[in-house]
């Protein structure tokens, strides 16, 4: 089973290197993956609700697909066993569009003896993230007034997940 690279390999918030050639059919990232986030929103989607839980971040970084998804794994499993599927809705807000590569040769120790890692280099698909800058939503939770309380534990389980320090806020 192929382990994943740590979070500190791609928590930087900076423009990739793109491939630029003269034909066009090699100038995209050719990516065969899809999502792992499987509901962007879950729980009672109809109902209007009192109260607004917002997730925010603190800083610029980019969030992987994975963390995002464990996430709201851990919130909704959460919510749903203290207060019933149909008392919240949990909204994921960033959307993970930006690719991340990586040079298959460069992940052992030692391989920079024979090889210049991801310097100027196109490299393989290995996942998406979500750039998200500071101060943005990352996690909605909308609540009654009386689950309040349930729902800031729950904003407080996606922080430990995501990995980042994160601000929220009840509106």
């Amino acid at each position: 089973m192929v382990k994943l690279r740590a979070a500190s390999a791609y928590r930087k918030f900076k423009i990739p290197y793109t491939r630029k050639s003269k034909y066009k059919s090699k100038n995209y990232v050719k990516v065969a993956q899809s999502s792992v986030i499987t509901q962007y929103t879950s729980g009672n989607l109809s109902h209007k609700f009192g109260k607004k839980i917002l997730v925010l971040s603190t800083r610029n970084i980019q969030l992987r697909e994975n963390a995002i998804e464990s996430a709201r794994v851990v919130a909704n499993k959460y919510l749903t066993d203290n207060i019933g599927d149909q008392n919240f809705r949990l909204q994921v807000v960033p959307y993970p569009h930006h690719v991340l590569r990586e040079h298959k040769l460069a992940t052992g120790a030692g391989a920079d003896r024979f090889s210049s890692g991801m310097q100027k280099s196109f490299g393989k698909p290995a996942g998406f993230a979500a750039r998200v800058l500071a101060g943005s939503r990352i996690f909605e939770i909308h609540l009654e007034n009386d689950n309040v309380e349930n729902g800031k534990v729950a904003a407080d389980k996606i922080s430990k997940k995501l990995g980042i320090n994160t601000r929220s806020v009840v509106l």
